[in-house]
């Protein structure tokens, strides 16, 4: 059975990229309320020790996930491309090999984090006292990546075609059972950090036979057919040059985190509980911005298939308004409620305060982001998508990495570590923004050639 879409190349984009960033924004807050439910249950009814283990795992799961989540942009980038131009063949066969590469990245992916759970811990320095629970944490978590990596690409293929409904109710569902395990496997079975790990990747499989089962119903050119399934290498092509990079992007991201982390673990332990608690807040308020960064790629990306050229850089703005405005919102209220947030992952005073000193630094921080982010999304709309990734690297992961060897070991303060956030991505977000200028005009230029209105070529993907 065929699903209402939302048309992206007509009416008002204002009013169109916010009724499709809402229920993408609900969505990814559901997917991180895994987390966060594993982090809530496990530090206010298994101790500190056992938050601080789970904590002390967030930086890995962000690099292993957001690896999935990058390649991901691929499908979406592409399926919305071929959807805008109404290619029926293109985006059927697109469809049918993501499938097939998104499982496969993720076994990829599930099999090389569990070889390096305990060398990425120990180079993070993790307290002796937490290494064998968050050990245990991650043995359980990464088993549910190729779950992931399949509601992703589900996820990917209806945004794509502005279905983003769908995927919300699925999480809802998956979360509810999330959350109801959690508590029978802590409360009421006392598995501390292997439950929460359990009761996590149980609710990802839900949300991935939910979602593959819908797409397996679809009657349109995006749904998903067993006898169709094949490898198509134009489009596997394609899909990794966008993917691929986007991936790697997320991925050297948090190997840049992994060096703030080990900053953080150089204080004590009260210091670390309260980092992970306040980092939780960090999860809530990207995921909403990140809605309107996968709306900037889908629209920009349906409108250049579809020919709308006046709404391609339109898309730009409005997107970039609404994460800069959401931002800036979701900061100040984190400033002034703090405390209560806080309390809903620690009890103890010593740690909230400790929290409230990340909260203050970036909750003034977090709208700058959205120049960086949603320059990235738009360039990636347009089909452009290493270079991006090589800028990102620079600005967002090289230079945090050289903070933390000169300002942060020379002030040793933890404020003096959370301000490396701001200043990479101001840096960052002016060459992402000239990039985008430049491939923008350049794209421009081209746009009435066949190529560029339909199917982009290897070179205009990379």
């Amino acid at each position: 059975m065929a699903t209402k879409t939302l048309v992206m190349t007509e009416g008002s984009l204002g009013k169109k990229i916010l009724l499709f960033s809402l229920p993408l924004m609900l969505s990814n807050l559901l997917q991180i309320f895994f987390t966060l439910a594993d982090v809530a249950v496990v530090g206010r009814f298994a101790g500190a020790l056992a938050l601080g283990a789970v904590g002390s795992t967030t930086t890995l799961v962000m690099l292993f996930t957001g690896f999935l989540i990058g390649v991901s942009t691929g499908v979406n980038v592409l399926v919305a491309r071929f959807c805008g131009a109404m290619d029926h063949r293109n985006a059927s066969e697109t469809v049918h090999t993501s499938a097939i590469l998104c499982l496969c990245v993720g076994l990829v992916v599930m099999g090389l984090g569990q070889m390096l759970i305990r060398p990425l811990l120990t180079l993070l320095q993790t307290k002796a006292d937490l290494m064998e629970g968050a050990v245990l944490y991650l043995r359980i978590y990464f088993a549910g990546l190729p779950a992931l990596a399949i509601f992703n690409f589900g996820n990917a293929v209806l945004a794509a075609v502005g279905n983003t409904k769908k995927p919300l109710l699925f999480l809802s569902l998956s979360g509810a059972v999330n959350v109801i395990l959690n508590l029978i496997f802590v409360i009421g079975l006392r598995m501390s950090v292997a439950g929460v790990a359990l009761a996590s990747i149980i609710s990802q499989y839900l949300s991935a036979f939910l979602i593959i089962a819908s797409l397996l119903r679809e009657k349109g050119m995006h749904g998903l057919h067993l006898s169709a399934l094949r490898v198509h290498g134009d489009k596997a092509v394609k899909i990794l040059s966008l993917g691929i990079p986007a991936g790697c992007q997320n991925a050297i991201f948090h190997v840049a985190n992994l060096f703030i982390q080990a900053a953080v673990n150089s204080f004590d332990t009260i210091m670390v509980a309260g980092n992970a608690a306040a980092a939780n807040a960090d999860g809530l308020v990207y995921d909403i911005m990140a809605a309107f960064y996968t709306a900037c790629s889908s629209f920009m990306s349906q409108n250049y298939g579809a020919g709308k050229k006046e709404r391609i850089l339109k898309s730009y703005f409005i997107s970039l308004a609404y994460s800069f405005g959401v931002g800036a919102l979701l900061g100040l209220l984190l400033l002034t409620f703090g405390r209560p947030f806080l309390s809903l992952f620690s009890t103890d005073a010593a740690v909230i305060e400790a929290g409230m000193m990340r909260l203050t630094v970036m909750g003034l921080s977090y709208g700058v982001s959205a120049f960086m982010d949603a320059s990235i999304a738009a360039s990636r709309g347009i089909g452009k998508s290493l270079w991006p990734t090589v800028i990102v690297i620079m600005g967002s992961c090289v230079f945090r990495v050289i903070w933390v060897y000169t300002v942060f070991a020379h002030f040793r303060t933890i404020q003096s570590l959370y301000l490396l956030y701001v200043f990479s991505w101001s840096i960052t977000a002016f060459f992402e923004i000239l990039y985008f200028s430049h491939s923008y005009r350049k794209k421009m230029r081209q746009f009435y050639t066949v190529d560029s209105a339909t199917e982009p070529t290897q070179g205009d993907n990379i």
